[in-house]
Protein backbone atom coordinates (compact mmCIF):
# COMPACT_ATOMS: atom_id res chain seq x y z
CA UNK A 1 0.00 0.00 0.00
CA UNK A 2 1.35 3.38 -1.06
CA UNK A 3 -1.64 5.62 -1.80
CA UNK A 4 -4.13 5.11 1.01
CA UNK A 5 -7.65 6.44 1.33
CA UNK A 6 -8.46 7.04 5.00
CA UNK A 7 -12.19 7.61 5.49
CA UNK A 8 -13.33 9.60 8.50
CA UNK A 9 -9.79 10.83 9.06
CA UNK A 10 -10.89 14.05 10.76
CA UNK A 11 -12.65 12.19 13.57
CA UNK A 12 -11.26 10.94 16.84
CA UNK A 13 -9.62 7.64 15.91
CA UNK A 14 -9.15 8.58 12.25
CA UNK A 15 -7.14 11.73 12.99
CA UNK A 16 -4.95 9.87 15.47
CA UNK A 17 -4.39 7.20 12.81
CA UNK A 18 -3.38 9.80 10.21
CA UNK A 19 -0.73 11.13 12.60
CA UNK A 20 0.59 7.63 13.35
CA UNK A 21 0.61 6.57 9.68
CA UNK A 22 2.45 9.69 8.52
CA UNK A 23 5.06 9.15 11.24
CA UNK A 24 5.56 5.42 10.77
CA UNK A 25 5.01 4.74 7.05
CA UNK A 26 5.85 6.28 3.68
CA UNK A 27 2.19 6.27 2.61
CA UNK A 28 0.54 9.08 0.71
CA UNK A 29 -2.75 9.65 2.54
CA UNK A 30 -6.02 11.00 1.16
CA UNK A 31 -8.41 11.82 3.98
CA UNK A 32 -12.09 11.74 3.00
CA UNK A 33 -14.36 13.17 5.69
CA UNK A 34 -17.83 14.71 5.58
CA UNK A 35 -17.00 16.90 8.61
CA UNK A 36 -20.14 16.09 10.57
CA UNK A 37 -20.35 17.19 14.21
CA UNK A 38 -17.58 14.73 15.20
CA UNK A 39 -15.13 15.64 12.41
CA UNK A 40 -12.74 18.50 13.06
CA UNK A 41 -9.90 19.67 10.83
CA UNK A 42 -8.23 21.25 13.86
CA UNK A 43 -7.30 17.67 14.77
CA UNK A 44 -4.97 17.66 11.74
CA UNK A 45 -3.76 21.25 11.59
CA UNK A 46 -0.16 20.19 12.25
CA UNK A 47 -0.08 17.91 9.17
CA UNK A 48 -2.15 20.05 6.79
CA UNK A 49 0.97 21.09 4.84
CA UNK A 50 2.57 17.65 4.75
CA UNK A 51 3.23 16.80 1.07
CA UNK A 52 2.06 13.21 1.68
CA UNK A 53 -1.33 14.31 3.00
CA UNK A 54 -4.48 15.52 1.22
CA UNK A 55 -7.89 16.35 2.66
CA UNK A 56 -11.11 16.00 0.67
CA UNK A 57 -14.48 16.99 2.12
CA UNK A 58 -17.14 14.54 1.07
CA UNK A 59 -19.49 11.69 1.89
CA UNK A 60 -18.53 8.02 1.52
CA UNK A 61 -22.04 7.44 0.09
CA UNK A 62 -21.18 9.69 -2.88
CA UNK A 63 -20.15 7.02 -5.39
CA UNK A 64 -18.99 9.45 -8.08
CA UNK A 65 -16.70 11.22 -5.61
CA UNK A 66 -15.25 7.99 -4.25
CA UNK A 67 -14.60 6.67 -7.76
CA UNK A 68 -12.87 9.92 -8.74
CA UNK A 69 -10.58 9.72 -5.70
CA UNK A 70 -9.52 6.17 -6.58
CA UNK A 71 -8.75 7.29 -10.12
CA UNK A 72 -7.11 10.65 -9.36
CA UNK A 73 -4.87 9.41 -6.56
CA UNK A 74 -4.27 5.83 -7.75
CA UNK A 75 -5.60 4.48 -4.45
CA UNK A 76 -4.27 1.02 -3.59
CA UNK A 77 -5.31 0.86 0.05
CA UNK A 78 -8.30 1.82 2.19
CA UNK A 79 -8.47 2.22 5.96
CA UNK A 80 -12.16 2.73 6.63
CA UNK A 81 -13.09 4.59 9.84
CA UNK A 82 -15.99 6.74 8.62
CA UNK A 83 -19.09 5.83 10.62
CA UNK A 84 -21.79 7.13 12.84
CA UNK A 85 -20.61 5.70 16.16
CA UNK A 86 -22.55 6.95 19.18
CA UNK A 87 -25.08 4.46 20.55
CA UNK A 88 -27.34 7.14 22.06
CA UNK A 89 -27.64 8.89 18.71
CA UNK A 90 -28.48 5.59 17.01
CA UNK A 91 -31.40 5.14 19.38
CA UNK A 92 -32.65 8.62 18.48
CA UNK A 93 -32.10 8.36 14.70
CA UNK A 94 -31.31 4.85 13.37
CA UNK A 95 -31.73 5.81 9.70
CA UNK A 96 -28.51 7.83 9.60
CA UNK A 97 -26.55 4.85 10.90
CA UNK A 98 -27.98 2.52 8.29
CA UNK A 99 -27.10 4.88 5.46
CA UNK A 100 -23.58 5.84 6.49
CA UNK A 101 -22.38 2.64 8.08
CA UNK A 102 -23.90 0.12 5.67
CA UNK A 103 -24.49 1.86 2.35
CA UNK A 104 -21.30 3.94 2.64
CA UNK A 105 -19.23 0.83 3.29
CA UNK A 106 -20.78 -0.93 0.28
CA UNK A 107 -19.91 2.04 -1.98
CA UNK A 108 -16.28 1.86 -0.84
CA UNK A 109 -16.10 -1.91 -1.29
CA UNK A 110 -17.61 -1.77 -4.76
CA UNK A 111 -15.27 1.00 -5.86
CA UNK A 112 -12.22 -0.85 -4.54
CA UNK A 113 -13.37 -4.04 -6.27
CA UNK A 114 -13.56 -2.40 -9.70
CA UNK A 115 -10.41 -0.33 -9.23
CA UNK A 116 -8.17 -3.18 -8.07
CA UNK A 117 -9.47 -6.20 -9.97
CA UNK A 118 -7.27 -7.18 -12.91
CA UNK A 119 -10.37 -7.56 -15.09
CA UNK A 120 -12.76 -4.92 -13.70
CA UNK A 121 -15.92 -6.15 -15.44
CA UNK A 122 -15.30 -9.88 -14.97
CA UNK A 123 -17.21 -10.98 -11.86
CA UNK A 124 -15.32 -14.28 -11.85
CA UNK A 125 -11.88 -12.63 -11.78
CA UNK A 126 -10.26 -13.09 -8.35
CA UNK A 127 -6.92 -11.57 -9.26
CA UNK A 128 -6.12 -8.12 -7.85
CA UNK A 129 -3.53 -5.39 -7.96
CA UNK A 130 -0.52 -6.57 -5.89
CA UNK A 131 -0.44 -5.14 -2.39
CA UNK A 132 -3.94 -3.67 -2.47
CA UNK A 133 -5.97 -4.05 0.72
CA UNK A 134 -9.21 -2.84 2.32
CA UNK A 135 -9.06 -2.54 6.12
CA UNK A 136 -12.46 -2.14 7.76
CA UNK A 137 -12.38 -0.71 11.28
CA UNK A 138 -15.20 -2.14 13.38
CA UNK A 139 -16.05 -2.54 17.07
CA UNK A 140 -16.40 -5.14 19.80
CA UNK A 141 -20.04 -4.07 20.16
CA UNK A 142 -20.96 -6.30 17.21
CA UNK A 143 -20.47 -9.29 19.53
CA UNK A 144 -23.17 -8.12 21.92
CA UNK A 145 -22.74 -8.34 25.68
CA UNK A 146 -20.89 -10.60 28.13
CA UNK A 147 -21.90 -11.90 31.53
CA UNK A 148 -19.50 -11.00 34.38
CA UNK A 149 -17.66 -14.35 34.33
CA UNK A 150 -17.76 -15.09 30.60
CA UNK A 151 -14.47 -15.37 28.66
CA UNK A 152 -13.48 -12.39 26.56
CA UNK A 153 -14.65 -12.00 22.97
CA UNK A 154 -12.57 -13.84 20.40
CA UNK A 155 -12.84 -13.57 16.64
CA UNK A 156 -14.93 -16.77 16.74
CA UNK A 157 -17.77 -15.23 18.76
CA UNK A 158 -21.03 -14.94 16.79
CA UNK A 159 -22.27 -11.46 15.96
CA UNK A 160 -25.11 -10.48 18.30
CA UNK A 161 -25.53 -6.68 18.18
CA UNK A 162 -27.98 -5.07 20.60
CA UNK A 163 -28.24 -1.45 19.43
CA UNK A 164 -28.98 0.17 16.06
CA UNK A 165 -25.35 1.36 16.03
CA UNK A 166 -23.83 -2.08 16.60
CA UNK A 167 -26.33 -3.65 14.19
CA UNK A 168 -25.21 -1.25 11.46
CA UNK A 169 -21.56 -2.06 12.16
CA UNK A 170 -22.24 -5.80 12.15
CA UNK A 171 -24.02 -5.37 8.82
CA UNK A 172 -21.05 -3.53 7.35
CA UNK A 173 -18.72 -6.25 8.67
CA UNK A 174 -20.79 -8.83 6.85
CA UNK A 175 -20.63 -6.83 3.63
CA UNK A 176 -16.84 -6.77 3.90
CA UNK A 177 -16.80 -10.51 4.48
CA UNK A 178 -19.15 -11.08 1.54
CA UNK A 179 -16.93 -9.12 -0.84
CA UNK A 180 -14.05 -11.34 0.25
CA UNK A 181 -15.97 -14.60 -0.12
CA UNK A 182 -17.82 -13.71 -3.35
CA UNK A 183 -15.24 -11.68 -5.24
CA UNK A 184 -11.93 -12.40 -3.47
CA UNK A 185 -11.38 -8.75 -2.50
CA UNK A 186 -8.29 -8.47 -0.24
CA UNK A 187 -9.74 -7.33 3.11
CA UNK A 188 -9.21 -7.34 6.84
CA UNK A 189 -11.62 -6.46 9.63
CA UNK A 190 -10.48 -5.07 12.97
CA UNK A 191 -12.69 -4.96 16.06
CA UNK A 192 -11.57 -2.78 18.91
CA UNK A 193 -12.53 -2.19 22.52
CA UNK A 194 -13.44 1.26 23.91
CA UNK A 195 -10.95 3.91 22.80
CA UNK A 196 -9.86 6.95 24.76
CA UNK A 197 -7.28 9.67 24.22
CA UNK A 198 -6.75 13.04 22.46
CA UNK A 199 -9.36 14.52 20.11
CA UNK A 200 -12.30 12.41 21.32
CA UNK A 201 -15.62 14.21 20.94
CA UNK A 202 -17.08 14.88 24.41
CA UNK A 203 -20.26 12.88 23.98
CA UNK A 204 -18.23 9.79 24.93
CA UNK A 205 -17.67 8.85 28.57
CA UNK A 206 -14.12 9.95 29.36
CA UNK A 207 -14.02 13.38 27.66
CA UNK A 208 -17.58 14.09 28.81
CA UNK A 209 -16.65 13.47 32.42
CA UNK A 210 -13.41 15.46 32.17
CA UNK A 211 -15.22 18.39 30.57
CA UNK A 212 -18.07 18.42 33.09
CA UNK A 213 -15.80 17.98 36.09
CA UNK A 214 -13.63 20.92 35.02
CA UNK A 215 -16.80 23.04 34.82
CA UNK A 216 -18.12 21.69 38.17
CA UNK A 217 -21.19 20.34 36.38
CA UNK A 218 -23.04 17.12 37.14
CA UNK A 219 -21.43 13.96 35.77
CA UNK A 220 -24.30 11.88 34.29
CA UNK A 221 -23.73 8.17 34.90
CA UNK A 222 -26.11 5.66 33.32
CA UNK A 223 -27.84 3.37 35.83
CA UNK A 224 -25.54 2.01 38.54
CA UNK A 225 -22.41 2.73 36.49
CA UNK A 226 -21.28 -0.88 36.66
CA UNK A 227 -21.17 -1.39 32.89
CA UNK A 228 -17.73 -2.86 32.22
CA UNK A 229 -15.59 -1.95 29.22
CA UNK A 230 -12.12 -2.90 28.01
CA UNK A 231 -10.24 0.39 27.55
CA UNK A 232 -7.71 0.92 24.76
CA UNK A 233 -5.52 4.02 24.39
CA UNK A 234 -6.15 5.38 20.90
CA UNK A 235 -2.49 5.39 19.82
CA UNK A 236 -2.28 1.68 20.62
CA UNK A 237 -5.39 1.08 18.53
CA UNK A 238 -3.79 2.93 15.63
CA UNK A 239 -0.57 0.90 15.77
CA UNK A 240 -2.72 -2.24 15.83
CA UNK A 241 -4.58 -1.16 12.70
CA UNK A 242 -1.26 -0.35 11.06
CA UNK A 243 0.02 -3.85 11.90
CA UNK A 244 -3.07 -5.35 10.27
CA UNK A 245 -2.74 -3.14 7.19
CA UNK A 246 0.91 -4.06 6.72
CA UNK A 247 1.07 -7.67 7.93
CA UNK A 248 -2.47 -8.98 8.41
CA UNK A 249 -3.36 -12.20 6.59
CA UNK A 250 -5.95 -11.53 3.90
CA UNK A 251 -9.54 -12.16 4.87
CA UNK A 252 -8.81 -12.36 8.59
CA UNK A 253 -10.53 -10.59 11.48
CA UNK A 254 -8.35 -9.21 14.28
CA UNK A 255 -9.56 -8.11 17.71
CA UNK A 256 -7.61 -5.15 19.13
CA UNK A 257 -8.03 -4.78 22.90
CA UNK A 258 -6.26 -2.97 25.71
CA UNK A 259 -6.41 -5.58 28.49
CA UNK A 260 -8.01 -2.98 30.79
CA UNK A 261 -11.46 -3.97 32.03
CA UNK A 262 -13.02 -1.29 34.22
CA UNK A 263 -16.54 -0.30 35.23
CA UNK A 264 -17.76 3.10 34.08
CA UNK A 265 -18.13 4.31 37.66
CA UNK A 266 -14.48 3.44 38.31
CA UNK A 267 -13.46 5.59 35.35
CA UNK A 268 -15.53 8.50 36.64
CA UNK A 269 -13.97 8.28 40.11
CA UNK A 270 -10.45 8.10 38.67
CA UNK A 271 -11.11 11.29 36.68
CA UNK A 272 -12.56 13.10 39.70
CA UNK A 273 -9.59 12.14 41.84
CA UNK A 274 -7.10 13.25 39.19
CA UNK A 275 -8.83 16.63 38.88
CA UNK A 276 -9.34 17.09 42.62
CA UNK A 277 -13.12 17.20 42.26
CA UNK A 278 -15.72 15.74 44.69
CA UNK A 279 -17.72 12.60 44.03
CA UNK A 280 -20.83 14.60 44.85
CA UNK A 281 -20.75 15.71 41.19
CA UNK A 282 -21.80 12.19 40.14
CA UNK A 283 -25.47 12.07 39.09
CA UNK A 284 -26.99 8.70 38.25
CA UNK A 285 -29.46 8.98 35.37
CA UNK A 286 -31.89 6.52 33.79
CA UNK A 287 -30.01 3.80 31.93
CA UNK A 288 -30.31 3.82 28.15
CA UNK A 289 -32.36 1.13 26.40
CA UNK A 290 -30.50 -2.10 25.60
CA UNK A 291 -27.33 -1.00 27.39
CA UNK A 292 -24.76 -3.81 27.08
CA UNK A 293 -23.39 -4.80 30.48
CA UNK A 294 -19.86 -5.89 29.63
CA UNK A 295 -17.43 -5.90 26.70
CA UNK A 296 -13.97 -7.45 26.81
CA UNK A 297 -11.57 -8.28 23.98
CA UNK A 298 -9.24 -11.25 23.70
CA UNK A 299 -6.38 -9.85 21.61
CA UNK A 300 -4.23 -13.00 21.56
CA UNK A 301 -4.66 -13.51 17.79
CA UNK A 302 -3.16 -10.17 16.74
CA UNK A 303 -0.50 -10.51 19.43
CA UNK A 304 0.62 -13.97 18.34
CA UNK A 305 0.22 -13.59 14.56
CA UNK A 306 1.36 -10.00 14.02
CA UNK A 307 3.50 -9.24 17.09
CA UNK A 308 1.37 -6.30 18.21
CA UNK A 309 0.65 -5.46 21.84
CA UNK A 310 -0.72 -2.34 23.59
CA UNK A 311 2.03 -0.12 24.95
CA UNK A 312 -0.01 1.99 27.39
CA UNK A 313 -1.27 0.76 30.73
CA UNK A 314 -4.56 2.41 31.64
CA UNK A 315 -2.99 4.39 34.48
CA UNK A 316 -0.56 6.01 32.04
CA UNK A 317 -3.07 6.50 29.25
CA UNK A 318 -5.74 8.15 31.38
CA UNK A 319 -3.24 10.63 32.84
CA UNK A 320 -2.03 11.54 29.35
CA UNK A 321 -5.63 11.94 28.23
CA UNK A 322 -6.64 14.17 31.13
CA UNK A 323 -3.56 16.33 30.61
CA UNK A 324 -4.35 16.67 26.90
CA UNK A 325 -7.82 18.03 27.66
CA UNK A 326 -6.38 20.39 30.27
CA UNK A 327 -3.92 21.69 27.68
CA UNK A 328 -6.53 22.03 24.92
CA UNK A 329 -9.43 23.86 26.52
CA UNK A 330 -9.96 25.98 23.39
CA UNK A 331 -10.45 22.82 21.31
CA UNK A 332 -13.02 21.56 23.80
CA UNK A 333 -14.87 24.87 23.77
CA UNK A 334 -14.98 24.93 19.98
CA UNK A 335 -16.59 21.47 19.72
CA UNK A 336 -19.05 21.79 22.60
CA UNK A 337 -20.99 24.79 21.40
CA UNK A 338 -24.26 25.10 19.53
CA UNK A 339 -25.76 21.83 18.33
CA UNK A 340 -23.80 19.76 20.84
CA UNK A 341 -25.26 21.67 23.76
CA UNK A 342 -28.79 21.14 22.42
CA UNK A 343 -28.09 17.43 22.07
CA UNK A 344 -26.57 17.21 25.56
CA UNK A 345 -29.58 18.82 27.17
CA UNK A 346 -31.89 16.43 25.34
CA UNK A 347 -29.96 13.35 26.46
CA UNK A 348 -29.04 14.17 30.06
CA UNK A 349 -31.06 17.07 31.45
CA UNK A 350 -34.30 15.16 31.96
Amino acid sequence: MKNVLVTGGAGFIGSNFVHVALERTDWNIVNLDALTYAGNLENLSDVADNPRYRFVKGDICDRALVESLFADYDIDGVVHFAAESHVDRSIEDPDVFLNTNVHGTQVLLDTALHAWRDEPDNKHCRSFQPGAKFVHVSTDEVYGTLTPDAPRFTEQNPLAPNSPYSASKASSDLYVRAYRETFGLPVNITRCSNNYGPYQFPEKLIPLMINNALADKDLPVYGDGMQIRDWLYVEDHCTGILAVAERGFEGQVYNIGGNNEKANIQIVRIILEALGKPESLIKHVTDRPGHDRRYAIDNSKITSELGWAPEHAFEEGIQKTIQWYLDHSEWVESVTSGAYRDYYEKMYQG
